[in-house]
């Protein structure tokens, strides 16, 4: 089964990305309550997604936790969740409001995670031509991946020290609660979760400050973690490695958001990083 998921995500993927090219010129962005955008594009590969997985999601071996399902909230039960062997978690576009303003730095996730654990992920960059994927034991990264010469190679464990030339990637919220030593390195804020958590495990950048919901990690989980890189909190380094509902707010629009703040980084980097972080 693992090739036959894997093989079903990364064409979705691919299929999502070629959508929203062609939806981007028209995309008829939208504001939500909690001003996030909204596109044509969100909902056509939302759209997409559940239709490629309809057979599966018929089981009750199977249940999707899509950023644009407004009853995702449904599935925030530990107890239920512990007994479904397989949940796929979707973000449609991730980076939505650099894609409304026509900028390549988002990309289409989609992540399975199998008994509570990160197993299988696929992310795609379709201006990019970029393709991360996961399966389940090696992680892979593609350049030109639509091109007829793609090139493929591994996804090795990276642990870069720290210096001038070093980029770590902050949330549009660092700023409004933190500050950032920057004798440490630079920080960027690409607006794009998925791309702050699989550029790291290229080596393009020392890690990243999260706080986001379950759909903005889950399809990336499994491609970090085959570089060594890990979730960690912010305060107590603890690593995020299973699906725990605890972790998150519960409640409305927020219920799959995390509570708290995370690093992404190797073991090595996470306290030279922590330290370069400072409450407002």
């Amino acid at each position: 089964m693992t090739k036959k998921f894997l093989a079903l995500m990364i064409k979705t993927a691919l299929d999502g990305g070629k959508m929203s090219l062609k939806i981007m010129q028209n995309s008829k962005p939208t504001l939500k309550p909690d001003n996030s955008v909204l596109t044509k594009a969100d909902l056509a590969v939302s759209k997409l997604v559940r239709k490629n997985l309809a057979k599966y999601l018929k089981t009750s071996d199977h249940i999707l936790i899509d950023e644009e399902d407004k009853n995702s909230s449904r599935y925030f039960d530990q107890a239920a969740l512990a007994k479904i062997p397989y949940i796929w978690v979707a973000d449609p576009i991730d980076g939505t409001r650099n894609f409304a303003n026509r900028m390549p730095m988002y990309g289409v996730s989609l992540g399975l995670l199998k008994d509570l654990k990160p197993w299988l992920g696929v992310i795609y960059f379709p201006m990019l031509d970029e393709l991360f994927y996961s399966d389940g034991n090696k992680s892979y990264f593609v350049k030109a991946a639509t091109s007829r010469r793609p090139q493929k190679s591994v996804i090795k464990r990276v642990d870069q020290p720290i210096s001038h030339q070093s980029i770590f990637y902050g949330s549009d919220k660092f700023f409004k609660f933190f500050d950032w030593n920057f004798d440490l390195c630079q920080i960027m804020l690409p607006s794009c979760a998925v791309l702050d958590l699989c550029w790291p495990a290229l080596g393009r950048g020392a890690g990243a400050f999260f706080n986001a919901h379950i759909w903005d990690y889950a399809g990336a989980w499994p491609i970090f973690r085959s570089a060594g890189l890990d979730l960690r909190h912010l305060n107590s380094g603890k690593v995020v490695d299973r699906l725990d509902i605890s972790l998150f707010q519960g409640k409305g629009d927020k219920t799959w958001r995390l509570r708290d703040f995370y690093v992404l980084s190797s073991e090595r980097n996470f306290p030279v990083i922590r330290a370069a972080i400072s409450k407002r």
